[in-house]
């Protein structure tokens, strides 16, 4: 298995923290992860995997991530590791207008304080990249976010 640090994100005292995981077996099946680490949990926010797992598999993959993650931490094999307890669910984050709200107001408020706003939206909503892109353009749509700017 191989770990990589991929982003952080600090806010005050705490940090939030992704990891890229790729396990790569000898008959040619692939396993690509992204945990994060934040709040006192580990949460597995996304798994690519060719074949596909079973449940029994997913579990087994989720032990061996948390396991990982201590120890790229520095804190060596067990949950102590970067806060980390042992599965707890990721935040509650609302749904629907008031979740929209919140993602313009945590968008805004990074804009207005120079940091990147797609990684404050993450470290909010403790939400990968892709599904915090997708609530940044679910608030666009919904009128709070001014629309992207044209690339040139």
């Amino acid at each position: 298995m191989s770990v990589r640090p991929a982003w952080e994100v600090r806010e005050n005292e705490g940090a939030t923290r992704w990891f890229e995981f790729r396990l790569a077996f000898a008959d040619g099946a692939r396993v690509d992860a992204l945990a994060v680490v934040g709040g006192g949990c580990v949460c597995v926010e996304e798994v690519r995997a060719q074949p596909a797992l079973s449940l029994d598999d997913l579990a087994v993959l989720a032990d061996w991530i948390e396991e990982a993650v201590a120890r790229a931490c520095g804190a060596g094999p067990g949950p102590e590791g970067c806060g980390v307890q042992r599965r707890r669910a990721r935040p509650a984050w609302p749904q629907g207008a008031e979740g929209r709200r919140l993602v313009a107001q945590e968008y805004r408020a990074a804009q207005r304080g120079g940091a990147d706003p797609v990684l404050a939206v993450m470290g909010a909503t403790g939400h990968s990249r892709r599904t915090s892109l997708r609530l940044i353009g679910q608030a666009r749509d919904a009128g709070l976010l001014p629309p992207r700017r044209a690339r040139r």
